[in-house]
C-alpha cells in the first residue's frame, strides 16, 4: 500500500508540474507586499477553486481558506504565506520581477519574492490537486490557507482574530513548510520543540532640547543620549541574560537631524528582539525601558520628556513544533525521501508568525518543516533569503515540497490506509 500511494503522489506531481511551474512564474513575476496581496490572493484562490475546494476570501485582510471535506476524520490545516519583500530582484531570471509599488511609508520600492513565498503558494496549489485526486485514500477535512503579511509577522494572528476557525472549523493539526536556502534540493529539515525564535519590534523616540551646534551648552543633545543608550543596550544580552539562554537585541536604525549646525530635538530608533522563552522577552523589554529612561535622566531630560518606547503590531511568539505531531509527519516523510535526506537541526534565531495559528485556547499542535532549495549541481554559493539574488531550484523545490506535504497529510488523514 505504501509504495502504491507514493507512486500515485509522484505521478500526480509529474502530471501537474508544467501547470504548477506556470503558476509559479506568474506569482514570481507579480509579487505584492504585506497587506497588499489582493491579486496574489485572487490567483491562489482561483487555483484552489479549480481544484474543487470551497474558498473563503478576505480573512484578516487578503487571507484565503480553501476547504475540501471528504468525510469523517481529522481537520488538518496547511498554510502558505503570500507576501513579498521590498527588494530589487537581481537574479537574471527570464521571469524576474520588475514590479514596483508604494510601500507603507509612501515610498516607491521594488518588490520581489525573495523569501520563497511564491514557491510555498505553488506547493499549496500542488498539494490541493494531489489530495483532491487521492480522495479515496483519506477521510477528513483539509483546509488550505493563503496567509497575508507574514513578513510583518501579523497576518496569522489577524486571520485568527477575524474568525478563521469560525469559518473553516478548528483544526486538529497545523502544518506549514518553508524553503531552506542553505540545504540541497531533496532534503527535509525539521526541529522538534522550540523551532524558531519569538520576535518583537519597537519604535523608540529619544527626546532632547534642540539648539545651535555652536552653543551645545544651551541644548540637551539627543544624539549623544541615543549613542550612549545604544552602547548600553548591547550589554543587556551579555551581562543580564543567562548565558545558557537565547537572546538577541538589535538596534536596527537611527534617524535624526537635518542641518550640519543644528542639534535636533529628538532621535528616532527602531529595535528588534529575539527570544525562545517569555521570561527572556520580558527581561529584554524591562531592560530597554530601564536603560533608556536612566540615560535620559542622567542627561537632564525632564520627566515629561523621557523616551517613548512603542511596541509594534509585528510580533511573533516562539514557534513550537509538537513532538507527537512530528512523530507522525516526519517518519512518513522519511520513509519516502530517505533516512539521510531528513535532517534534525537546532532552533533557528529567525522568526515566523505561523505559530499564531496554534496560539489559541486550547492550543493547536503545529508541525513545521523546511525543504532544501539549492541546486546540487550549481557551482556558485547560494544566495540567502531576503537577497535580491535569491534564486532557488524551482523545479526541485516544487516537486519535493508537494511530495513531502502530501505524504504528511496522507499520514495524518489516512493512517489506516497509508
Amino acid at each position: 500500500m505504501k509504495i502504491a500511494c507514493h507512486d500515485l503522489v509522484d505521478r500526480m506531481i509529474e502530471q501537474e508540474y508544467p501547470s504548477l511551474f506556470s503558476l509559479y512564474r506568474t506569482l514570481h513575476q507579480h509579487p505584492e507586499l504585506s497587506e497588499m496581496e489582493e491579486q496574489t490572493a485572487l490567483t491562489l484562490s482561483t487555483s484552489l477553486e479549480t481544484a474543487g475546494y470551497t474558498v473563503t476570501t478576505g480573512i484578516g485582510g487578503f487571507g484565503i481558506a480553501g476547504v475540501l471535506d471528504t468525510g469523517p476524520g481529522r481537520t488538518v490545516l496547511v498554510r502558505a504565506d503570500m507576501d513579498a519583500l521590498p527588494v530589487l530582484e537581481e537574479t537574471g531570471l527570464s521571469y524576474a520581477s520588475t514590479e514596483t509599488t508604494v510601500d507603507w511609508n509612501g515610498r516607491s520600492v521594488p518588490v520581489m519574492h525573495a523569501c520563497g513565498h511564491d514557491l510555498h503558494m505553488t506547493i499549496l496549489a500542488g498539494v490541493a490537486r494531489v489530495m483532491a485526486a487521492l480522495q479515496d485514500w483519506w477521510s477528513g477535512r483539509l483546509v488550505l490557507v493563503g496567509q497575508p503579511s507574514e513578513e510583518r509577522v501579523s497576518g496569522a494572528a489577524a486571520m485568527v482574530r477575524d474568525g478563521l476557525y469560525n469559518t473553516v472549523g478548528t483544526p486538529d493539526a497545523l502544518l506549514a513548510l518553508h524553503v531552506a536556502a542553505e540545504y540541497p534540493v531533496g532534503t527535509v529539515i525539521y526541529t522538534e520543540g522550540v523551532s524558531s525564535a519569538g520576535a518583537e519590534s519597537f519604535d523608540l523616540k529619544i527626546f532632547g532640547v534642540g539648539g545651535h551646534a555652536a552653543h551645545p551648552n544651551k541644548a540637551i543633545d539627543p544624539i549623544v543620549i541615543a549613542a550612549e543608550t545604544i552602547l548600553l543596550l548591547q550589554t543587556v544580552v551579555s551581562r543580564e541574560i543567562d548565558p545558557q539562554a537565547f537572546a538577541v537585541l538589535t538596534v536596527s536604525s537611527i534617524h535624526t537631524g537635518s542641518k550640519h549646525n543644528a542639534i535636533p530635538g529628538e532621535v528616532e530608533l527602531t529595535l528588534n528582539i529575539r527570544f525562545f522563552s517569555p521570561g527572556v522577552r520580558d527581561h529584554l523589554i524591562s531592560a530597554i525601558e530601564r536603560i533608556t529612561a536612566s540615560v535620559a535622566r542622567g542627561a537632564g531630560v525632564p520627566e515629561e520628556r523621557l523616551p517613548m518606547l512603542t511596541l509594534l503590531d509585528e510580533s511573533a511568539p516562539p514557534m513550537i513544533c509538537d513532538p507527537a505531531l512530528a512523530g507522525v509527519v516526519i517518519p512518513a516523510i522519511r520513509a519516502v525521501v530517505g533516512e539521510e535526506q531528513v535532517i534534525a537541526v537546532p532552533p533557528s534565531s529567525g522568526s515566523e508568525d505561523f505559530g499564531a495559528f496554534g496560539a489559541v485556547d486550547p492550543p493547536i499542535p503545529i508541525c513545521y518543516f523546511r525543504v532544501g532549495s539549492v541546486d546540487p549541481n550549481s557551482t556558485h554559493p547560494p544566495a540567502f533569503l531576503h537577497s535580491g539574488k535569491f534564486s532557488p531550484d524551482a523545479e526541485g523545490v516544487i516537486k519535493n515540497g508537494v511530495r513531502a506535504m502530501s505524504i504528511a497529510l496522507l499520514a495524518l488523514l489516512g493512517e489506516e490506509r497509508y
